[in-house]
C-alpha cells in the first residue's frame, strides 16, 4: 500500500501534472473570454447588420408547412421544417473566432518564451570529432 500511495504522489508532484491543470484552468478562463468576444461583440456586429441577434434565423430555409391540430382541438397550427444554415453558419464563426484568439495568445506566449538574445550555435560534428582527436594526441 505504501508503495501504491508514493507512486500516486509522485506522479501528482510531478510538473508535467502541475502544468496540465494550470492549463485546464486557463482554458476555462480563455473559453469564457472568447464566449463573451463572440456574443457579445461579434454576434451584436451581426444584429446591427442583419437585424438579427445571430445567424440562427437569418439564413433559415423552409422546406414545407404541416399543418396540425392543437392539442385542445381547436386551433389550427402551422409548423414547417427548416434548413438551419444560420445555426451552422453560427458555429463556423464562432469555431473561426476561437482559432484566432488561441492563435494570438499562443504567437505572445511563443514571443514571451523566446530568449532576448541569440544563442550561440551548437558546435557541427567536425568540430566536435576535431576536439576530440586533439585531446587524445595531447594525452598521448
Amino acid at each position: 500500500m505504501k508503495s501504491f500511495v508514493k507512486e500516486f504522489r509522485d506522479f501528482i508532484v510531478t510538473g508535467n501534472m502541475i502544468e496540465l491543470a494550470v492549463g485546464v484552468i486557463l482554458a476555462g478562463a480563455v473559453g469564457a473570454v472568447i464566449k463573451v468576444f463572440t456574443e457579445d461583440i461579434v454576434m451584436n456586429l451581426v444584429a446591427a447588420i442583419f437585424g438579427k441577434p445571430s445567424f440562427n434565423d437569418v439564413f433559415r430555409v423552409k422546406l414545407n408547412d404541416e399543418p396540425k391540430m392543437s392539442p385542445d382541438g381547436e386551433t389550427m397550427l402551422v409548423d414547417g421544417t427548416y434548413l438551419e444554415f444560420g445555426k451552422l453558419l453560427t458555429s463556423i464563426v464562432t469555431l473561426l473566432l476561437t482559432g484566432l484568439v488561441l492563435f494570438f495568445i499562443i504567437k505572445a506566449y511563443n514571443k514571451m518564451r523566446r530568449p532576448k538574445g541569440d544563442e550561440p550555435a551548437a558546435p557541427t560534428e567536425v568540430e566536435l570529432l576535431t576536439e576530440i582527436r586533439d585531446a587524445l594526441r595531447a594525452r598521448n
